[in-house]
């Protein structure tokens, strides 16, 4: 059933909601219109974030409001100003919420540029065909560069624009400029030309394809099959600032960066000289922090293991402490058992009342448990003075001096370092000798290995 009908079938005295009303009158301007162009002047333009375009059409006696949706908003190629005169296709169509008659954009040129505008769209659709516009095949510029290219006219006011941005954000980048007419007949020859003379040198990293603003007449050699597929085949990334941020090229959609103005493809070029001094700082702040806390590691293993180390000399005082000691708590006992023996010996007296051949026993048992105790004390204090003098002995032994004194020598480095291996050093290296006797400052002259092979 169709809006006519949905109408006519109602009776005249059932009334229709508003949205019914809205619905059956879209419908039925839908049918009966199909789709035109219609020329006109752009005011009220909202590009809205969803990427929707919002604006009236006007012309000296009337205006309607228009609305082109986002993926066919990206067809454009330029965005419209107000006040531009533009020729749009669109159908009629009714905005139900406020019954609101509109355009619904399917395309839009600008007015007086039917041709080229066709042109352009028909070369856009061939490209984007044959994958030449596919985001897939885009390469990042080099974000470091050595040096850039710029492919424009010497006398082109872009070229001081991109020179003066370079100047400014990338002074250490060389550039080579390819100079190349950038409007008229035979500009798209030579900016074939320029492009495939640069990919040839390969003496820059990237090339800015870049031109001031003007008519689409004026870019037109930007929209040029020739030029398009010079930028799609350069194996050097191209950055294309042609014209104002409102202008679209076809080699915009080709180079693998569009820039809106030729002061924004020199801005794309690489990252900024004064970034990447900051970035530097930054690391070698990070380094030295990083070093400084490695060092205080290092020391406090150092001050650690020198708390361990105990020199033979230190040993050998800890032993002899330890022997004196020992001696001492010998004597001590030595003393109490005595003392004890005699404390029993006076007791055993006290129990003896009379008789002198018990005294006389008694006398001899404890001369003769002195003359025992007296030989267990000799045969203790020989045995610990023997104890002491191995002990000596052998600490000798181990000790630095007894070995120096067999003829050995101990070699030190410039640190104090003791050399235990002959790779480690170097001609010419200075040593610090000790012997049994003195020490000697020497410098080496050959090092030799276990084999005896000089090295």
């Amino acid at each position: 059933m169709n809006a006519g009908s949905a109408l006519g079938s109602a009776p005249n005295d059932a009334p229709l909601t508003v949205t019914q009303l809205n619905r059956a009158v879209a419908g039925m301007l839908e049918q009966a219109v199909p789709p035109v162009w219609v020329r006109g002047e752009v005011s009220n333009f909202l590009s809205a974030a969803s990427g929707h375009w919002y604006f009236t059409l006007k012309d000296a006696g009337a205006s309607v409001r228009a609305v082109m949706f986002r993926m066919k908003a990206t067809q454009v190629g330029f965005v419209p100003r107000a006040g531009d005169r533009v020729e749009v296709r669109a159908k009629v169509s009714l905005y139900e919420a406020r019954g609101d008659y509109q355009l619904q954009v399917q395309a839009m040129r600008r007015a007086g540029q039917g041709d080229l505008f066709e042109a352009f769209l028909r070369l856009k659709e061939k490209l984007e065909a044959e994958g030449l516009l596919s985001p897939e095949r885009k390469r990042a510029p080099v974000e470091l560069p050595r040096a850039l290219g710029v492919v424009t006219s010497l006398h082109a006011a872009a070229l001081r624009d991109v020179l003066t941005a370079l100047a400014r954000r990338l002074p250490h980048v060389h550039v080579h400029v390819y100079p190349t007419p950038v409007q008229g007949a035979d500009a798209p020859p030579a900016i074939v030309r320029a492009i495939e003379t640069a990919n040839r040198r390969a003496d820059v990293d990237t090339l800015l394809l870049v031109r001031g603003g003007g008519s689409i007449e004026d870019l037109w050699a930007f929209n040029d099959e020739r030029v398009a597929r010079a930028v799609a085949a350069s194996a050097l990334p191209v950055i294309c600032g042609v014209g104002h941020e409102s202008d679209f090229t076809i080699a915009d959609f080709v180079a693998d960066v569009r820039a809106p103005t030729p002061t924004a493809a020199a801005e794309l070029a690489g990252t900024p000289r004064e970034q990447l001094l900051q970035s530097v700082m930054h690391l070698a702040q990070g380094l030295r922090r990083a070093q400084s806390r490695r060092l205080e590691q290092l020391a406090q293993r150092l001050d650690r293991s020198a708390a361990r180390l105990v020199s033979p000399a230190q040993r050998l005082t800890r032993q002899q402490d330890r022997l004196t000691a020992l001696q001492a708590a010998l004597q001590r006992a030595q003393a109490l058992r005595l003392e004890r023996a005699h404390q029993r010996v006076a007791r055993l007296a006290d129990r003896i009342v009379s008789p002198a051949q018990t005294v006389q026993w008694q006398q001899a048992r404890v001369a003769g448990l002195a003359t025992a105790l007296g030989q267990a004390q000799g045969r203790r204090l020989e045995r610990l003075a023997q104890r002491v003098k191995s002990a000596g002995a052998h600490l000798r032994v181990l000790g630095p001096q007894e070995t120096l004194a067999r003829g050995y020598a101990i070699a030190r480095d410039e640190e104090g370092r003791i050399i235990r291996d002959a790779s480690a050093l170097r001609a010419g290296q200075g040593l610090s000798v000790s012997f049994a006797q003195g020490n000697a400052d020497v410098r080496v002259e050959r090092t030799s290995d276990a084999a005896g092979s000089a090295q």
